[in-house]
């Protein structure tokens, strides 16, 4: 049972009062109004609620993700475990249910619905529709996550659509992932049923699936970010907005969570009962989590704020038990059990050798160019010198190698040049690479990429960057995706990896995430799967060298 004094914010009914508020069993028996607002008196609000995140990309299993999301006042996710899935298929999934039930914080995940997200890479299992259908059924899931395949969608993938059809039949939701859709193709893709969608990176992408009757979730995460973009569909469209991090790396997640984009917005000028409603409030509805809106007879679960300009946490409580203080988590750290499948050998010095034409002095290549805080690439054709029949990196024009290598069985790794990374010396590698999760490294030359894969061979998941010299790797047991130590160790450790790549010479906001998109085949343009370069606006693949 608990007490407490504050000013109540009803977003429901746009009002902010005054109030003592009590609860016991974890639900509010009374709230007792005290007149207007005091400036002296702290915020309660519902609690936040990120729309859309992939745990694992923090790098933390679920209930290590949870203390330090709850510093936040964030009170549930909507999580999709579709990373540990590429990975372990049905395994991976129940072991993030399990985990979830470590933690208070309210996790609902959803049934992955692209397993493996395109047949142009190889994972580690595939999820049948017989198997969503499965993991529909079990507690813990409560809807389809991302659809990812949306060329399926419009033509009718018989699989697909039974994945779709199994979530409606359940009267579950069905999230969507159709970066830069349009006009009538948005609105069939809605029409399959359909109902969010948080890749628009413009605003007339956005109100196109909007008028297609979608709600559209505004995505900052620690890899994409539409804020700047998105965010005049908050007064335009107030109840069908959301927001996510979806990728929200463990650095970012030790500075703050939803709470820092309502602050940006409301810095803006947008109205605070609006952004709350999106920050709080439609993800409740949208998921049918059963959080209620700080009423009586509802969960005392909610965040404690300072104001609601900066949305400084003060407390966070789930069910009426206090979770964060305002200094600390008052939940123990404790060490997940690591699951993992990774079964690839040590590379070799030849394997990363790009050949070419021995009686040519130079060729025309297909150059990645990856663009800062950004998921989509773009496609440039150079023409690189070829040195005793072999392509070479020319750091000097930034134009680095790059290799994907199949974790799941002993296959030649595939190799291309990419351009924005900028390292001057050195490699980094990393076994966190969407979707398939297979290793991907970029490098000044073949010696220092050669040491940074077989860095995280030898540690069985990982991320690692190497000067030539000296070797850091932050080691991950869990599914080659999370680590099983604590969260701001891991932040810290992580957050060196990035400070050693920028020392090599990248510009990159966060070079170690920027790599983990590099062989993102469903956003386009041009990307490198374990199976070879890819265009994804032709959804084929394509060739390094132009003839």
């Amino acid at each position: 049972m608990g007490r407490m004094e504050a000013n109540l914010v009803d977003i429901a009914t746009r009002t902010i009062t005054a109030c003592e508020i009590d609860w016991q069993n974890g639900r509010i028996t009374s709230i007792s109004p005290r007149g207007p607002a005091r400036a002296d008196w702290p915020f309660l609000v519902p609690g936040f609620i990120d729309a859309h995140v992939h745990i694992e990309s923090s790098l933390l299993p679920p209930a290590e993700f949870a203390r330090l999301a709850l510093r936040h006042g964030t009170v549930a996710t909507i999580s999709d475990p579709h990373e540990i899935a590429n990975v372990l298929g049905l395994d991976g999934v129940r072991f993030m249910l399990s985990e979830a039930q470590q933690t208070p914080l309210h996790i609902l995940f959803g049934a992955p619905s692209c397993v493996p997200a395109t047949p142009f890479e190889t994972a580690g299992a595939v999820l049948n529709p017989a198997d969503v259908a499965t993991l529909l059924d079990e507690p813990g899931i409560g809807y389809l996550s991302e659809v990812m395949n949306f060329p399926g969608v419009l033509a009718g993938d018989p699989d697909l659509m039974a994945k779709i059809a199994a979530a409606h039949y359940r009267n579950l939701p069905v999230d969507g992932h159709a970066p830069g859709l349009r006009g009538e193709e948005a609105r069939r893709y809605a029409a399959a049923g359909i109902s969010t969608d948080h890749e628009c990176f413009s605003l007339d992408e956005a109100e196109d699936k909007i008028a297609a009757g979608m709600t559209i979730i505004i995505r900052e995460g620690s890899a994409a970010r539409n804020f700047d973009a998105l965010h005049p569909l908050l007064a335009r469209h107030p109840g069908q907005i959301m927001f996510c991090t979806d990728d929200c790396h463990p650095d970012d997640l030790v500075e703050g969570h939803i709470n820092r984009l309502a602050a940006r917005a409301c810095a803006l000028g947008y109205d605070v009962f609006d952004v709350l409603t999106a920050a709080c409030l439609t993800p409740r509805a949208h998921y049918h989590l059963p959080l209620g809106q700080l009423q009586v007879g509802e969960p005392m679960t909610g965040a404690l704020l300072a104001d609601l300009h900066s949305f400084r946490v003060l407390k966070t409580y789930i069910d009426g038990v206090l979770l964060f203080d305002g200094n600390k988590t008052l939940l123990p750290y404790r060490a997940a059990k690591p699951i993992n499948r990774f079964d690839a050998p040590p590379v070799s010095p030849e394997s990363l050798c790009i050949a070419a034409n021995a009686h040519a002095s130079s060729v025309q290549c297909r150059i990645i160019v990856a663009h800062d805080g950004q998921l989509v690439t773009s496609e440039a054709i150079e023409t690189i010198p070829v040195i005793d029949g072999e392509i070479h990196a020319m750091p000097e024009r930034d134009i680095l190698l790059m290799a994907v290598v199949n974790r799941y069985t002993k296959a030649p790794p595939a190799l291309a040049l990419v351009r924005g990374f900028g390292l001057k010396s050195g490699a980094i590698a990393s076994s966190v690479a969407h979707d398939s999760h297979n290793i991907v490294a970029v490098g000044c030359d073949s010696f220092s990429l050669l040491q940074a894969i077989n860095a995280v061979i030898e540690t069985r998941g990982g991320l690692a960057a190497t000067d030539g010299n000296h070797m850091d790797v932050l080691p991950l047991p869990v599914a080659g995706l999370m680590s099983d130590r604590n969260g701001d160790d891991v932040a810290r450790d992580f957050s060196s990896l990035n400070k050693k790549a920028h020392a090599l010479g990248s510009q990159l906001r966060s070079p170690m995430m920027a790599l983990s998109f590099m062989a993102l085949l469903v956003i386009p343009r041009l990307k490198l799967s374990d199976k070879g370069l890819f265009d994804g606006e032709r959804f084929a693949f394509c060739n390094l060298i132009v003839e």
